[in-house]
């Protein structure tokens, strides 16, 4: 017959076997989370590292081919659509710019982003669909879009609307091209320019021009003068056109 001292005993045991049974099934469960975030990590390192961007030899220039309309970065209701053929494309770069300039939103996948982001969005769910792009400054502003392209690349029309400005673009006392401003028709208040533009003789103050169909003018070698931020990821040296946004004069901000 037990005693009560035997049975308290016995509970005792108990107790302590079900508490050691808690114990193992805590480390089982923190080895087995353990291995799954390392397995997710290695996962969101290994399906988005970066890659090259540019290729060895530059493509030739491509001449006569108006772009696809994929839409590169946006400005509240305004998409910046890319502004050279596809296939002249050798990398797409955002970075910071002076005073006065709008914020881009990029659309498409960052190659360079943190790992910390990468797997944030793997655990997410998070698509990003569009062309890559890769940070070219140590920050996060992506103030300015350049658009890598051989020189003598056709240069279309990212925005629909009206040319509102031609002027020189100078480094260092000469001129390489032009600075075209665009005034949006989809947003009046703003003004989209491009640089590294040699202006197509036709194209002229007031001229209306269409998204991905209306020329502007040719890529210039920018780079034969200028080192530029692109040229690590790009081949042609890093040759682009680079397109900025600002608030049109006397728009309020």
């Amino acid at each position: 017959m037990a005693t009560p001292r035997s049975r308290r005993a016995a509970r005792h045991r108990e107790r302590r076997r079900r508490a050691q049974n808690r114990a193992r099934r805590l480390v089982v469960i923190g080895i087995v989370a353990a291995l799954a975030l390392v397995t997710l990590i290695l996962t969101a390192i290994g399906s988005s590292s970066p890659s090259p961007v540019g290729t060895a030899t530059a493509p030739a220039a491509v001449t006569d081919v108006p772009p696809e309309p994929d839409v590169l970065a946006t400005v509240g209701n305004l998409q910046i659509k890319l502004p050279v053929a596809g296939d002249a494309v050798t990398a797409i770069g955002f970075h910071g710019a002076g005073a006065g300039a709008v914020e881009l939103s990029p659309v498409g996948r960052q190659l360079n982003e943190g790992l910390l982001a990468r797997l944030w969005r793997r655990i997410a769910g998070a698509q990003q669909n569009g062309r890559v792009w890769v940070q070219l400054d140590s920050g996060t502003s992506t103030d300015v879009m350049d658009v890598g392209a051989m020189p003598g690349t056709d240069v279309y029309a990212p925005v629909a609307g009206t040319v509102v400005s031609i002027a020189d673009f100078v480094i260092d006392g000469t001129r390489y091209g032009s600075r075209v401003d665009v005034r949006p028709s989809a947003a009046p208040s703003l003004i989209v320019s491009l640089t590294h533009v040699e202006p197509d003789p036709a194209l002229t103050v007031g001229s209306l021009v269409l998204a991905s169909s209306s020329k502007l003018g040719t890529v210039v070698d920018v780079a034969s003068v200028e080192q530029q931020a692109l040229a690590k990821h790009a081949g042609a040296r890093g040759n682009n056109v680079a397109i900025e946004v600002h608030p049109a004069a006397g728009s309020l901000p």
